[in-house]
This record gives C-alpha cells, structure tokens and sequence, in this order.
C-alpha cells in the first residue's frame, strides 16, 4: 500500500510518496539485472573525473550552503575539469544540508547540475560519508587546520545522529527526497550512497583519546547501509545506485569480505572501489570485482607519493572501460595536498610532492607533464 508522509523542515514542507512503508507492506525495488547495468555502461560510455569540492570549501556544508555557495567558483573549476576532457565528477551532498533548507539546498543542486551540464560534465551525488570529523555542525565552519590533511571534513550522518534513532527519519527523508527529485535526470550519473561505511578513522578521530567514534558504528552502519539502499531504490532512478568497498588487504576478496561489503556488493547495481595503491593493487581488485559481471567504477584513486599516479592508472582504467574518478581536482581549503600521515604530523610547508590534487587555485597544474598526459588518455584538445 502507498503511504504518504509529510517532512516539516526549516524553509519547506515536502510531501513524499513512500513507495516501501517503514513496517515493510510492499516489496521492495529490485536491483537492477545484470543487462539493464551493461545497457546503461553501454549509453554513458567510459566516464572519466575527479572529486570534486570547490577551493573555497572546507568541506561538504560550506560548499553547499546558502551564504557560501560560490556559483562563479564553481563555473571557473569546472571549466578546468572540461579542458582535461573529464566527463563526469563525484561530489559529496550531506543530510543537514536538508534539514537545514530543502528546499534551498535541491535548488543549488539544480544550479549546479546546470553548471557542470554548460561543461558537459555529469554528476555522480555521494549521499552518506563515514570519513573523518564525526561531529558536523551547520553553519560558519572553521578555518583548515594548516598543513593537515581534511581537517574540517565531515561525517554524514555524524556520530550522534548515527546513534539517535528518532534522527533516522531524517536520513530517511533526504535521502528519498534527493533521488526522487532527480531520480529522472540524465544529468546525473550515478547515486553513491555510503562513502566508505566501515571506515572507522583509525588515522584520525579514531585515535583521539576522547574516542570520538561510537563503539558500536559498524552496526549502526550496516543497518543504515542496509535501509539507504532500500529507500533509494523506492524511487525507481534511471542512475544506478552503488557504494564502494575500499580496504586494500580485503581488495574484494570474496574469502575476506565483512558484512558491509557483502552488503555493497549485493545491493549495487554498478559495483565501484577505491586503490590508492600502485597499478598491481589496482589489478588485484579488479581480479575479484570482475567476478560480479557488471560494470566496474573507481571512484577514489591518486596519491602521488604512495605509488598511485596518473600514468600509468588512469591508462589502464580506460583500456579496461572502467570509470576513473582521482582524489581531489583543485587545491583549497581541504589541504589534499598533504598526505595523511600529516595527522601524526602537520606539515610546516607545501610537499615536493602533492599527494593529491591537479591544480593550483589559480589554475595552474602542479605538474604540467602530467595534465599533458591526462589530455592525451581522455583525447581532450589543449586549450
């Protein structure tokens, strides 16, 4: 039976058509055949990008809100990325986003994929990130820590909305709202739903004293898992849904798999990872992912100083039709181009080397060769 319920958030009311009620009474969507994930592989062609946040943001809620959301930024950024002859960008969408002004917050999307479209680049949307700062808040966000590494990213949902189950109704709410607003755009590629779900941020929060990661958040976050993909696929998009595995040790090894992946692995239409690794442990995932028939993504992928670099990855990603997305586009206030041992040690200046990231904020690239050579993968004309 249909069912509808009515969200009341700050600056909008949105009346949403639940497809699946929350006691189960219809079946849910199925995922999509294995032929229906080749068609659409078949119809997007070989996509090719970066992840994406603007210079000017620290993180997902600064990018996005009203009164820092930077639409000329974004423009002369994106412009950039077309000039690299990139095809599609991941960008990171978050839950207080629409609490805070749905409503708001769907029409700078709209805006956005008006941008991205003008450089005939495609969209794909993360919605739920479980890396770095458990503990996002709305509003003026801090200044970057300097020489660390994503000091002001944030989770979604952060700690305490993961712990208080009357706030799931929120993430129920986004979520659907989100997909079925633009769950017939051919703007955007593909839903990521969960940004690494079991990464427990060992590197970082995960080692603060205060223990600022609940004990209990794979739990919690296999039953969020779980539910997303159920209420994203209630509004039936024409983009496949996925989310990504990404522990190198495990590399999809059927053998090694712990819950959450399994999860990933089965609910996925398209099946993606991330290997910041050299080419051989790119390989290795994708000995175990081609297993699943169905078109392969790697949506995180670039860390020059660990071994994973353009030439020769992003090579062998086309020769094998797999989408590209690298970490990181232009260097700003995420301080991508410091590496994440910059936690145990801040850096005092810029690395030789930047561990991620393509360009200078001004536009120039930190490695001329190398966009040299991004051009001649991708067929871009040199502008």
């Amino acid at each position: 039976m249909l069912s509808s319920r009515h969200w009341r958030f700050p600056g909008a009311v949105f009346s949403l058509i639940l497809v699946a009620t929350s006691t189960g009474a219809a079946e849910p969507m199925p995922r999509w055949s294995v032929e229906r994930a080749q068609a659409w592989q078949s119809e997007s062609g070989w996509l090719v990008g970066a992840n994406y946040s603007p210079a000017y943001a620290i993180n997902q809620l600064e990018m996005w809100q009203a009164d820092t959301f930077d639409a000329n930024a974004i423009d002369r950024e994106l412009g950039w990325a077309a000039g690299l002859g990139f095809s599609s960008m991941r960008v990171f969408l978050h839950h207080l986003l629409w609490e805070q002004d749905a409503k708001g917050f769907v029409e700078r999307i709209d805006q956005f994929l008006k941008i991205a479209d003008r450089h005939r680049i495609g969209v794909m949307f993360v919605l739920f990130d479980s890396v770095w700062d458990p503990h996002p808040r709305l509003g003026r966000q801090r200044a970057p820590q300097p020489g660390l590494h994503n000091s002001g990213w944030v989770q979604s949902p952060g700690a305490a909305d993961l712990r208080d189950r009357d706030r799931h109704r929120l993430l129920e709410a986004y979520t659907r709202g989100v997909v079925s607003r633009f769950k017939a755009d051919r703007r955007i590629h593909a839903w990521d739903l969960w940004n690494e779900p079991d990464n427990l941020n060992d590197n970082s929060y995960g080692r603060n004293k205060l223990k600022q990661e609940p004990a209990d958040k794979l739990e919690l976050t296999l039953e969020l898992l779980k539910k997303s993909f159920a209420w994203a696929r209630a509004a039936d998009p024409i983009q496949p849904l996925t989310s990504g595995l990404w522990v190198g040790n495990r590399i999809g090894d059927p053998a090694r798999l712990i819950p959450i992946e399994r999860v990933q692995l089965e609910q996925s239409d398209v099946i993606s990872f991330h290997s910041y690794g050299k080419l051989e442990e790119v390989k290795r995932w994708v000995s175990h992912l081609r297993q699943h028939n169905r078109p392969l993504l790697c949506t995180e992928y670039m860390a020059r100083s660990a071994g994973s670099t353009f030439d020769p990855i992003l090579d062998y990603l086309k020769e094998e039709r797999i989408g590209a997305y690298n970490w990181g586009f232009v260097a700003g206030k995420t301080n991508t181009i410091y590496p994440w041992d910059s936690w145990q040690k801040p850096y005092a200046t810029e690395p030789a080397v930047w561990f991620h990231d393509i360009f200078r904020n001004d536009g120039a690239p930190f490695d001329v060769r190398e966009v040299e050579h991004i051009r001649q993968v991708t067929g871009a004309k040199k502008p």
